[in-house]
């Protein structure tokens, strides 16, 4: 799964859009005050985690985008 899957998986799924961030394919404006998120680290990982108070909290680095996107679609839907 690539970023604009895992986007379309949410939506049908019905999570909100103010409770997940995905780099370069969702982007919510105003910034909601806390959400997950899944963004490319500077080394190429993939990171997903929470943003909370300003601050981003990394939950997890991934090997590929397809990790990534499996562990916050298994965070936003159970």
């Amino acid at each position: 799964m690539e970023r604009r899957e895992l986007r379309a998986a949410l939506s049908a799924a019905g999570v909100a859009d103010g409770y997940y961030r995905i780099e370069g394919v969702h982007e919510p404006a105003p910034t909601p005050t806390d959400f997950l998120f899944l963004r490319q680290a500077s080394d190429g990982a993939w990171e997903t985690g929470a943003y909370e108070r300003g601050s981003y909290e990394v939950i997890a680095r991934h090997p590929s985008e397809s990790a990534g996107c499996a562990h916050l679609l298994h965070l936003l839907v159970r």
